[in-house]
């Protein structure tokens, strides 16, 4: 049995079920089939491949079936995009194997039935694929039409093309310095020493970038709490909100716990950071992940961000992450650009209300920061522009990242989009504003 294949096809079937998370579904499957070094990784390619390239995989299988794709089985179609990956992408595997392989794992997963039609569609597929061509735009890229549209309206073509070309590329691994118990120069010292190169970036001084990094969590280097994994995006904004030693911060959507993390080594961990979540076991991992970094300012809890019981304190600062859409994380969650359009448009609206309950928690003369991981102006600079206009009590902040960072669109100052395809980072959106001292 081919225990990569298989996993991978397991995998997909898990995400078209159950509609899990990719990352860790696979990261599950994995550990289930007992998968190492290359098996894990070939596993890895071809599950995050075929989430990629659905569509496109789609349209090119339903050139060479005789049956319409809606009318087969999820297992043999998984199969089918399976090998035509393979055929289509990646020029190590030769078709012959993407082919032999597919009609096998076909029979082993009890569908030997239509081991036959696999045969014949994929090696038709191997005939046929020189006169490939793809008709437009949500094809090639295998985006949908729906969100192709958004952001050529929103962003423009330029920028859009530009997303498209880089949604399929290879995700970096960023990793924040712990400042608290080491230096950047020493952390790559360290990180050599175990065999992972480790390279700064120009736009934050306490961020690595990885460089095949296999299984961080075995490190010495992570175990001993020298660093934790966080997008740059993420790094900005939790910096852009300027915490300092000795400040009473307050992060209202916590888990899990990057950000946190990041504000307590910005503030020297000296002060007071409440880190919150709605739910128990996301309050574990906030806190479990700040005492692997001795970071013991953090207080996770539970709290209801949209709907608290009881008041606070009033803050500093306050970080109001909110849940979004996810359109910034494709290249990391390739299965949120399936999600029906629809599935967006209650979101502003909850976005809006969780951050009028954050603005609640800011003194006067403090900071409130709004973020999101997607690339969506509803969910973005709608809600900024909505708050500002219905909260007099609050102005506009101009942002400020420690080093310049250009623009990739227009947007007023105290408001920045990220794009992967400008800045090497996550989709992303930064907001921020400051409580008037009086109304």
């Amino acid at each position: 049995m081919d225990r990569a294949r298989t996993a991978a096809l397991q995998a997909l079937l898990q995400v078209d079920i159950n509609a899990g998370y990719s990352n860790l579904v696979m990261d599950k499957t994995i550990r289930k089939y007992e998968l190492k070094g290359r098996d894990a990784a070939f596993a890895s390619t071809l599950f995050y491949g075929v989430l990629e390239r659905r569509i496109t995989l789609d349209f090119a299988i339903a050139r060479f079936s005789k049956l319409p794709l809606a009318s087969l089985a999820p297992k043999v179609l998984e199969i089918l995009r399976l090998g035509a990956y393979q055929i289509l992408f990646l020029d190590r595997v030769p078709d012959s194997a993407a082919v032999s392989e597919s009609v096998e794992l076909a029979k082993q997963q009890g569908a030997g039935k239509a081991a036959g039609f696999v045969n014949g569609v994929l090696r038709s597929l191997i005939r046929g694929k020189e006169t490939l061509s793809w008709p437009d735009d949500s094809i090639r890229y295998s985006c949908p039409a729906w969100l192709l549209e958004l952001w050529t309206v929103s962003y423009g073509k330029e920028v859009t093309s530009a997303l498209m070309e880089c949604l399929s590329k290879s995700v970096p691994i960023f990793i924040r310095v712990n400042t608290i118990r080491t230096n950047r120069e020493e952390l790559i010292h360290r990180l050599a020493e175990e065999g992972v190169m480790a390279h700064c970036v120009p736009q934050s001084a306490a961020t690595l970038v990885l460089e095949k990094p296999g299984a961080i969590a075995s490190l010495e280097t992570f175990r001993e709490g020298l660093f934790h994994v966080q997008d740059l995006s993420s790094q900005l904004a939790a910096c852009a909100l300027g915490a300092k030693p000795g400040e009473r911060v307050i992060d209202v959507c916590s888990a899990p716990g990057g950000k946190a993390f990041t504000l307590a080594e910005e503030m020297n961990n000296q002060g007071e950071l409440l880190a919150f979540d709605k739910y128990k076991g996301k309050v574990r991992l906030i806190s479990s992940g700040a005492e692997r970094l001795g970071l013991a300012i953090i207080q996770a809890s539970m709290r209801d961000a949209e709907a608290p019981k009881e008041p606070l304190i009033p803050a500093d600062r306050v970080l109001c992450d909110a849940p979004c859409s996810g359109l910034g994380i494709l290249r990391r969650k390739p299965e949120i650009r399936y999600k029906e359009k629809s599935t967006l448009d209650s979101l502003p609206d909850l976005q809006y209300r969780i951050l009028c309950e954050a603005a609640r928690l800011v003194k006067p003369g403090g900071t409130l920061l709004y973020s999101t991981c997607t690339l969506n102006p509803a969910e973005n600079n709608g809600v900024a522009d909505r708050f500002l206009k219905e909260h007099p009590e609050f102005s506009a902040l101009p942002i400020r990242f420690s080093k310049e960072i250009p623009r990739a669109v227009p947007e007023p100052e105290n408001q920045f989009t990220l794009f992967p395809s400008v800045h090497g980072t996550d989709g992303f959106f930064v907001s921020l504003f400051t409580r008037l001292e009086t109304v």
